[in-house]
């Protein structure tokens, strides 16, 4: 696999991994905004513009959109998160010039007023639907909890008040901030000429403008505490607790993966064999999640009402201990093997490697092979994860319910 890089005079980015041997083609526009860019007159905007640009360009209809998205018979989509948006697809290496006009146009959306008010209603009902399936909004709750007042704790949908609130001007404006050519990266990998690329991108987007958009980046100061929201609906009780770790741009990120991998992974963890194989939850797992100034490490629990105390207990005791004596060399290893595996299958999926490409360009700055990715995950130690826990604190958490439990003690 080689790897390709350029900047247009208008300061669109274009890298690329070439592999010879892909029988398909990955694109995606990575924008380099989300939930932490916006501001109390605008929560929920980046998501509610994700919405908005399938409705239509100069060019051509939504009817249109949909109708060439359909033709291209492969995978396309857009999700939004907290710092950056994705617009993707996956197609035929032929097809894939026709992709990049399409996705070029779309990201130019006209914004019609008309649109914009039927749209509004689409996104309204989606944050009452989340709101309403279990675990009832936990996801977006815990940041805005854990790290209040900063641009980390903004929700991604936003709330019904919100996104009420917000104008076609408003949008609009936002759009020319962020949506410029400077804060765009587009990624291609799998099968392709990246001379033809690069030709293609120019055409379709040569004329965006720049914007020069700035981003706020500081530490945040993480909050404690215990808060019970009470689901006399609910079946079961939904918990997450939170605690700092280390953030996406950090050296000890990936100790940090590795650390989380041993103590709570879906199968095979500490937290695994204390809970779910004795039948204690129904899920309980713990997760690092890195963003460009901050991390936290987050633990989960699904299960009955009545055990959820003592199963807190179970989880307490066992953070203790992994606090208190570290990760095992046996544990490290088979964490290793998992993500190692992990990683080199989904290296051979060219919209994995789109991803995995683009967030790590969007983090870093930088190009990382599958070679060096591995390489880097190998030459993690149990005294680099072990400096995670002398660094990072498990047992002080923030700690959130949802379910039919009204209180809970600390």
């Amino acid at each position: 696999m080689s790897f390709q890089h350029t900047t247009l005079e208008n300061g669109l980015e274009i890298i690329a991994e070439h592999n010879e041997a892909a029988l398909s083609a990955s694109l995606g526009f990575f924008v380099k905004t989300g939930a932490r860019d916006e501001n109390d007159d605008n929560s929920g905007v980046s998501h509610f513009l994700e919405h908005m640009v399938f409705k239509g360009t100069e060019r051509r209809s939504a009817a249109d959109v949909n109708r060439e998205l359909d033709e291209l018979g492969g995978f396309a989509n857009a999700y939004t998160s907290v710092e950056r948006t994705v617009y993707y697809a996956k197609v035929l290496p032929e097809l894939l010039a026709r992709t990049i006009d399409l996705f070029g146009d779309i990201l130019r959306p006209s914004l019609r007023e008309d649109d914009f008010n039927i749209e509004k209603k689409v996104v309204l009902e989606e944050i009452k639907k989340y709101d309403d399936q279990p675990p009832f909004g936990l996801e977006e709750k815990y940041r805005e909890y854990f790290w209040r007042n900063h641009p980390l704790s903004r929700s991604v949908s936003g709330s019904c008040e919100t996104v009420s609130g917000i104008t076609p001007e408003i949008m609009r404006d936002y759009f020319t901030r962020r949506y410029s050519s400077d804060n765009i990266v587009v990624v291609v990998c799998g099968q392709f000429d990246f001379d033809d690329v690069v030709a293609q991108v120019q055409k379709t987007c040569g004329h965006w403008r720049p914007s020069e958009p700035t981003r706020e980046l500081f530490q945040p100061v993480s909050l404690r505490g215990t808060h019970v929201f009470n689901r006399a609906d609910a079946s079961q009780e939904y918990v997450v607790q939170m605690v700092d770790a280390p953030s996406a741009v950090a050296t000890n990120r990936r100790a940090a993966t590795l650390l989380a991998d041993v103590v709570g992974d879906d199968v095979g963890s500490r937290l695994f064999w204390e809970l779910v194989d004795t039948g204690r939850a129904d899920a309980a797992s713990f997760h690092f999640r890195p963003y460009l100034d901050a991390g936290l490490f987050l633990t989960t629990l699904v299960c009955r009402p009545e055990d959820c105390e003592e199963n807190l207990k179970i989880i307490r005791a066992t953070l203790d201990r992994v606090q208190a004596e570290g990760v095992k060399q046996d544990e490290l290893t088979r964490a290793k093997n998992k993500l190692l595996a992990h990683i080199a299958a989904n290296s051979e999926r060219s919209q994995s490697r789109m991803f995995s490409i683009g967030r790590h360009w969007l983090f870093c700055g930088q190009y990382q092979s599958v070679s060096e990715k591995l390489d880097a995950i190998r030459a993690v130690s149990v005294d680099d994860v072990n400096s995670i826990l002398a660094q990072y604190s498990l047992n002080d958490p923030m700690t959130m319910a949802i379910g039919p439990l009204e209180t809970l003690r600390p």
